[in-house]
């Protein structure tokens, strides 16, 4: 008489059935944070960094031929992060004339790098970038000089 592989009885068979049993009970006790997105696969069902702050959001960018001033540059920067650049009357005289000067042509490409990076590429060190979180807005200061 010939056995069947597929019997309850054999070895291989009852081997396959605990196996299963055990990816079950396994897949149970995932964390409440991961979701099994395949077989062996899971994934953190917890934002990323770029999601949690859009600002250290990595970019690439190539500034337009129509784009001729670093401020002009900011604000193109700016326009798909969800944050704004703060008003004229928040700015100081110095951050405005910042904002005239022509970009460098080797800013025209930045990248890749942190959208808060790319920011404070464009000012230059005698700048800080300031942001407001709440209202989503960024601005920039003048760095005290440094003493000699």
């Amino acid at each position: 008489m010939k056995r069947s592989l597929y019997h309850p009885t054999h070895p291989a068979t009852a081997s396959a059935i605990c196996f299963a049993g055990f990816c079950a009970v396994a897949s149970v006790n995932l964390p409440a944070n991961d979701i099994q997105v395949g077989r062996y696969s899971l994934y953190a069902a917890t934002p990323t960094v770029a999601q949690a702050d859009p600002l250290q959001a990595t970019v690439v960018m190539q500034f337009p031929e129509t784009v001729w001033t670093v401020g002009e540059a900011v604000r193109h920067a700016l326009a798909q992060s969800g944050f704004r650049l703060a008003g004229s009357e928040m700015l100081t005289p110095e951050t405005t004339y910042l904002f005239a000067l022509p970009l460098p042509e080797v800013h025209r490409q930045l990248g890749p790098m942190s959208l808060q990076q790319a920011l404070e590429t464009l000012a230059g060190p005698a700048f800080q970038l300031v942001e407001d979180p709440v209202h989503r807005l960024v601005a920039f200061d003048r760095c005290a000089p440094a003493a000699r």
